[in-house]
């Protein structure tokens, strides 16, 4: 839900780039398959190496490009049904990549099974988040609730990791700890809703 509210600022900062990429012809398209490469590539050689903060970093910052292509995309009269399809996927492999690279390094280098248990168990989680929603909508269901969406997800995670990266000790453990609980309550939140909205109605 602080995705829904950040977008206007966001949007207000990006809007000189946007003007500047339209001149230059770059599409919505382009830019997501930049912040999707940037980020992944990011968490698998930065942070699954160990290197925190530096990851966590660089990390946001292709995250952010996820708003920047959805801008862009308006400015040239709206989104595609591919490029909304193409930036979706983008996100999920972002979102994957993230954890599964803090796994990767917690179950080597970094010898922590409490915070590779609890990266796999908020990377599970998040998949359940966005599943749920995309299957009720496919269903022509709404299913916008939730406590802990995209944007609180990173937040906690990439805040979580760069603190790490700082030396700030249990940083990590503890937004994850946050994540695990406000995602097991997000799913059951979509749940309530789906069953709620889906009374009465049966499958063709």
């Amino acid at each position: 839900m602080l995705g829904v509210n950040l977008r206007p600022a966001v949007a207000r900062v990006w809007a000189p780039v946007v003007r500047t990429l339209l001149r230059a012809g770059v599409t919505a398209d382009t830019v997501t398959l930049l912040g999707t490469v940037g980020a992944v590539a990011s968490a698998v050689f930065l942070i699954g190496n160990g290197v925190l903060f530096w990851g966590a970093f660089a990390v946001t910052v292709f995250v952010l490009l996820d708003m920047l292509d959805g801008a862009l995309a308006r400015a040239r009269g709206g989104g595609s049904v591919f490029g909304a399809v193409l930036d979706s996927t983008g996100d999920r492999a972002a979102d994957a990549a993230i954890f599964a690279a803090l796994a990767w390094w917690f179950s080597g280098g970094g010898d922590n099974r409490m915070v590779v248990w609890l990266a796999l168990t908020c990377l599970v989680l998040g998949v359940l988040t966005s599943y749920v929603k995309a299957r009720a909508e496919g269903m022509g269901l709404t299913c916008d609730v939730g406590l802990v969406e995209r944007t609180e997800r990173l937040i906690l995670v990439l805040v979580g990791t760069g603190f790490l990266g700082l030396g700030i000790p249990y940083a990590l453990q503890v937004c994850l700890w946050v994540l695990l609980v406000g995602s097991t309550i997000t799913v059951g939140q979509r749940f309530v809703e789906v069953h709620r909205q889906s009374q009465g109605r049966t499958l063709p």
